[in-house]
């Protein structure tokens, strides 16, 4: 039977490439959305979730932050799980988010790329033999109407790296005016915003002659749709709880 999804941001560009991909999907299917501006995009889209009528498995949550407790409920009231696929959570968000996780199946992580994930991997282990002896940066790429800074990415990467370090280091966004010589307990994240660029990001390991990079483009938001309708798939069949994209790989490649 189909995983029934319903789509929060439904009419955006991510709702979009969602409902393109379920479309040649037998697994899962698009039964609904949700979105504050609604229109005609093949299936029922509502303003509040309060008018939803169809039976749902997982919500996809491509909005924002606004609003979260209202989905997290909704999500609780129908036993139902949900993909937070946005980023720009606030500490109080991530409280609420971890609370609810007791009542709800909740998938969360700052970027649903499959290679994204194999580079958060990739820079651990880099970190790991690397030590200290290299001074590590990251350079994240966006598109111009992004809101947040640094991205989800970027603070995903630097907190993976930091576990590789025992926690060790500070994060210096950006660096401006008479700064003095780089510390070695930085970790230096640098916010890039112009043109469509989808996403960008890379790690710079600089060590004394030589520099070694790992990084990663998106060139399309269908990475984060096939990566979204994966983790829908994989929350549907899950109790309550917090789940990220290594419990979904771990699981496919068992």
């Amino acid at each position: 039977m189909s995983v029934k999804i319903l789509l929060c941001g439904a009419c955006g560009k991510m709702g979009g490439n969602v409902l393109s991909l379920l479309a040649g999907d037998n697994e899962a299917v698009a039964v609904c959305g949700v979105d504050l501006y609604p229109r005609e995009i093949g299936i029922p889209v509502y303003k509040s979730f309060a008018d939803v009528k169809e039976e749902i498995d997982v919500i996809i949550d491509f909005s924002s932050p606004v609003g979260l407790v209202e989905r997290l409920d909704y999500a609780k009231t129908r036993g139902a799980g949900i993909v937070l696929a946005s980023t720009g959570f606030t500490a109080e968000d991530l409280e609420t988010i971890n609370a609810y996780a007791k009542d709800v199946p909740i998938f969360k992580t700052a970027n649903l790329s499959l290679g994204v994930n194999l580079m958060q991997a990739l820079c651990k282990a880099a970190a790991e033999v690397l030590g200290d002896g290299f001074d590590v940066e990251i350079i994240e790429r966006h598109h111009n109407l992004k809101k947040d800074a640094p991205s989800g990415t970027a603070l995903m990467l630097a907190d993976t790296l930091n576990e590789a370090f025992g926690n060790q280091k500070r994060y210096v966004n950006g660096r401006s005016g008479i700064v003095g010589a780089r510390e070695k307990t930085e970790i230096g994240i640098h916010a890039v915003r112009g043109g469509t660029i989808v996403g960008e990001h890379e790690v710079m390991f600089a060590g004394e002659d030589e520099i070694i990079t790992i990084s990663h483009s998106a060139r399309s938001k269908r990475v984060f749709a096939t990566g979204a309708i994966r983790a829908a798939k994989f929350l549907a069949k899950k109790e309550a709880g917090m789940y990220e994209m290594k419990h979904l790989l771990a699981e496919e490649n068992k």
